[in-house]
């Protein structure tokens, strides 16, 4: 998910930075007149809607090296807390996908299947790194994550 939000946070903060409160008017009413506009920031709900930190955190996790870890997370952190926070002033919504209800709910009852095959292919992943590399091993990483990309649907 991380392609189709990172960095837009830092790009309406430098935005805005240079426009000031008008700024803020301007994309409001592009999101409302502008159709391509509008459609890029509803992907980018849909996104953000999909991008779960905790899993997140679990991935990362795979990473060996602890600063470099901690240096790249919470620069991803700080980006997403940023590119929600101003995409739903922008979309003037309350929370993600506010504005579609229908894939809101959709996407929460497939989350109860997503997420055990996000921590299984964590697990998975974690014993491959450490010399299991066994057909089994290889077998749950692949199916982990077919299923995945089929929960996430178009985005996954």
């Amino acid at each position: 998910m991380l392609p189709g939000w990172f960095g837009f946070g830092a790009a309406v903060e430098q935005f805005l930075a240079s426009h000031s409160e008008p700024g803020m008017g301007l994309l409001r009413e592009m999101y409302r007149h502008w159709p391509f506009f509008r459609a890029l920031l509803s992907n980018m709900d849909m996104v953000l809607a999909k991008s779960d930190m905790h899993i997140a955190s679990r991935y990362a996790e795979l990473v060996t090296d602890a600063q470099l870890r901690e240096v790249i997370f919470s620069r991803i952190r700080s980006e997403i807390d940023a590119s929600i926070g101003h995409l739903l002033d922008i979309t003037e919504q309350r929370e993600l996908l506010e504005s579609n209800p229908f894939l809101a709910r959709s996407f929460r009852n497939r989350v109860a299947y997503i997420d055990p095959l996000n921590h299984l292919q964590v697990e998975a992943l974690q014993r491959y790194r450490a010399g299991n590399t066994d057909d089994n091993i290889k077998r749950t990483i692949l199916l982990t994550m077919n299923g995945i990309a089929a929960g996430l649907r178009n985005s996954g």
